[in-house]
């Protein structure tokens, strides 16, 4: 039997949305996972807000869509098929031209039969920049979509385009576990004996996680935004650093970075999908991951 890659390797993933897909898909390698889900997608509580963008697409006032990720398509999909909106909402997404963020959004757009008019190099917003930096956007309506935060770099570099920028934020992230679960998996993380995860029960330590994959960057910002809270944001880096962490895209990678001064070891230059991410993080402990 051909031994997989993962086999008793010890594996944290904090996704939420596709939590059990990732999880079989480290198991399939052979990963013991522990699971954290950090993020927590709901509805935009101002759903005047979406209905009023909804109502300026629909009316044919933008020359431009950026669709930064899937979820913000198909949630605003469900707003207007909850509006009667519909077959009016998939017309107007044939005639404007779209620009796609990543896989992500092409898969969205693709689940309503229609595909990107271009897409960005990188899945990043400095990607999407360098995409339209050649089309004329002087006195054009570009919509586009927000997850979770303002985007002031996209919004003013369009403001020094000369074009008008309009925003929607369909959704936003609340934590999706408790702050026990997060201190769990910090101490798993924490310089203790190799392989010596926490049991939920008596709080023993019986094994160290090895590596700890990240599918977005607002799964870092929760992760940091937590172990402070709970006061345990020094430990939490000091386990990182010994850590091999996976992370799905260069946005994460930027963000792991940012906030903790941490860089990725395990992280695609393209194909930014789980499933080509578990693949990397395979071929990592393949090729001989520090023991």
């Amino acid at each position: 039997m051909t031994r997989r890659p993962l086999a008793d390797r010890h594996v944290a993933v904090v996704e939420t949305r596709e939590l059990d897909e990732l999880v079989q898909l480290l198991q399939e390698q052979g990963a013991c996972v522990f699971r954290c889900p950090l993020i927590a997608i709901q509805d935009h509580s101002d759903r005047d807000h979406v209905k009023k963008w909804l109502e300026s697409l629909l009316a044919g006032r933008m020359d431009w869509l950026i669709l930064m990720t899937g979820e913000a398509l198909r949630r605003l999909a469900r707003v207007a098929e909850q509006e009667g909106l519909m077959p009016s909402f998939l017309d107007s997404l044939r005639k404007v031209r779209k620009i796609t963020r990543g896989p992500k959004p092409v898969r969205a757009l693709r689940e309503l039969g229609l595909t990107p008019d271009m897409t960005a190099p990188m899945p990043t917003t400095a990607g999407v920049i360098a995409a339209l930096a050649q089309e004329p956007l002087q006195g054009k309506t570009v919509g586009y979509t927000l997850y979770g935060a303002a985007n002031p770099e996209l919004a003013d570099w369009l403001a020094s385009s000369g074009a008008v920028g309009l925003p929607v934020m369909p959704y936003v992230y609340e934590p999706a576990t408790n702050p026990e679960r997060v201190a769990a998996l910090i101490d798993l993380l924490s310089p203790v004996e190799k392989k010596t995860v926490l049991d939920a029960d008596s709080g023993r330590v019986l094994f160290h996680l090895e590596a700890i994959v990240f599918t977005s960057s607002p799964q870092v910002d929760q992760l940091v935004a937590m172990a402070r809270g709970i006061g345990k944001e020094q430990q939490l880096r000091q386990g990182l650093a010994r850590t091999c962490i996976a992370a799905v895209g260069p946005v994460v990678a930027a963000r792991l970075t940012e906030l903790l001064g941490i860089a990725p070891q395990v992280c695609p230059e393209k194909g930014f999908v789980m499933k080509n991410l578990v693949h990397h993080l395979a071929r990592w402990f393949e090729k001989g991951a520090p023991e």
